[in-house]
């Protein structure tokens, strides 16, 4: 099987970065239950484990995580990164990395303005870095690449929440490792809320259901599958952990907040039988209005906050939520979720018409091009490139002056290869995309934007919080292991 280490091997020689240690990873790498290792050896027949039909399993809803302490007016949290078994396949118990031993991880809700501090313990065995996605956080609270914690050690993180309400999460970003780590598991979701999101009538409780969508590949005894860019095998999708699983609903408006947790994937939701969805927000929260659509787009990390109203259903109907994107036929990767309408309720939500206003936009003084690219000639170990660069941890490729605003014209010159930009620190605006004004989607504020290939967007950013050393990258992480990221400073 192929690894990591034989992938990036010509990268990281032109980076002269250090290879972090992946010796921990090869038990993964050929993970077999030990029912199937002790069957083979003594040469019985094994069952190859197969992934069930569509719509036999139910989605479970992610765990909520509890602080172990309120006091001092922070919320204090700690955690264990482990390595367990889980059932994703009925009946198959699969090896998985683990925040609190779940898969995927749980859920922790965090209030605007209220600190709240992570101490994650590193039981397994290789080193890890924990990433806010999508906070506003210090440098040494980031978790970038480089900055790592081993085995045996821990790590504490203290995040502000000094940012308006989004739906964000966490993972793991220790480079060379982030992609395999992440795809085994190590990510979790993280709600912030704040005054004027609580102060509307929004489907809330259990009417608020957060969905982390991935895809997956196993082999035949229910193992994951890592091979460094493998899109075409990665063909069973997950949602919150299950293989195409059912939910049932109640005849009335739900918000689901959808985070794309895949590492590569690609997704294109629509509900079978054509109807609307309101989407409300995207991955820096509220946008300033709703709108209406019949799907909604998805790339590795981006997020969305929709409200689907099944009250327009009788009991007893079931509507699917499909994906019409590839790889893989619809089949494989079309059906993602069905929703089963099996009761009714009363339903004293509604979506406003205006959800909040987001701040002016600041004069920009400095406009900037970044171009993403990779290697695309059918080379055995590809290189991804920012600005033709493949990232090395001890180069500055732009200098921000603090408290500015700039434009960022974002470019994917690939012919095939699909990637996405996102930048660590800030939320950003999306102003055009290819060349046109950013559609609704795309109007609030953002951390993660698609560049299928070809295409250019230009991003309006304020860099006025904190001065030092972020990362933006590629967030199809297969490729910011193979080098497709570069460091900003502001100062």
């Amino acid at each position: 099987m192929v690894t990591r280490r034989s992938v990036l091997g010509g990268a990281l020689a032109a980076t002269g970065a250090g290879l972090l240690t992946t010796g921990g990873l090869a038990p993964l790498l050929n993970a077999r239950t030990a029912q199937a290792d002790a069957a083979t050896a003594a040469g019985a027949p094994v069952k190859p484990v197969t992934v069930p039909p569509a719509f036999t399993v139910r989605m479970p809803t992610l765990p909520v995580l509890a602080p172990i302490s309120q006091l001092g007016g922070q919320d204090t949290y700690a955690l264990t990164l482990k390595e367990v078994s889980r059932e994703i396949i009925p009946g198959v118990q699969t090896k998985v990395l683990t925040y609190d031993g779940q898969f995927p991880g749980p859920v922790l809700r965090a209030r605007s303005g209220r600190r709240v501090v992570i101490r994650h313990r590193n039981t397994l065995t290789m080193p890890v870095s924990v990433h806010l996605h999508g906070g506003n956080v210090s440098p040494e609270n980031d978790g970038g690449p480089m900055d790592t914690f081993g085995p045996g050690t821990s790590r504490t993180y203290t995040y502000p929440n000094q940012q308006p309400a989004a739906g964000l999460w966490f993972h793991d970003h220790a480079h060379h490792m982030e992609s395999e780590h992440v795809y085994r598991g190590l990510s979790a979701t993280y709600l912030l809320s704040d005054d004027t999101e609580r102060s509307l009538p929004l489907p809330a409780g259990q009417y608020e259901v957060p969905i982390a969508l991935r895809d997956a590949h196993f082999d035949e005894s229910g193992q994951l599958v890592y091979v460094m860019d493998d899109v075409f095998g990665r063909t069973t999708v997950l949602a919150n952990g299950r293989p195409s699983p059912y939910f049932e609903v109640a005849a009335r408006k739900y918000r689901f907040r959808l985070l794309n947790s895949s590492n590569m994937r690609f997704f294109q939701l629509r509900l079978s039988d054509g109807g609307q969805m309101i989407q409300i927000g995207s991955d820096g929260g509220l946008l300033e209005r709703p709108f209406t659509t019949d799907t909604v787009g998805l790339s590795p990390a981006e997020r969305a906050d929709v409200v689907i109203d099944f009250s327009r259903y009788p009991v007893g109907t079931r509507i699917v939520l499909e994906n019409t994107l590839g790889p893989g036929t619809p089949d494989q990767v079309g059906k993602v979720l069905r929703f089963d309408v099996v009761r009714t309720a009363p339903d004293p939500s509604r979506v406003p018409d205006v959800l909040r206003t987001l701040p002016a936009l600041r004069r920009a003084t400095v406009q900037r091009s970044i171009v993403l690219s990779m290697d695309e000639d059918g080379r055995q170990e590809p290189r991804g490139f920012m600005d033709g660069q493949v990232w090395d941890p001890q180069r500055i490729d732009q200098t921000v002056a603090h408290g500015t605003s700039e434009i960022w014209t974002v470019t994917n010159t690939n012919k095939v290869v699909p990637h996405n930009f996102h930048m660590h620190l800030v939320q950003f605006r999306v102003l055009e995309r290819n060349g046109a004004p950013a559609g609704p989607a795309e109007a609030g504020l953002k951390d993660t934007v698609r560049l299928f290939p070809g295409e250019s967007v230009k991003l309006h950013a304020t860099f006025d919080t904190y001065k030092g050393t972020y990362v933006y990258h590629c967030h199809l992480l297969d490729h910011s292991a193979m080098g497709m990221m570069a460091n900003f400073r502001i100062r």
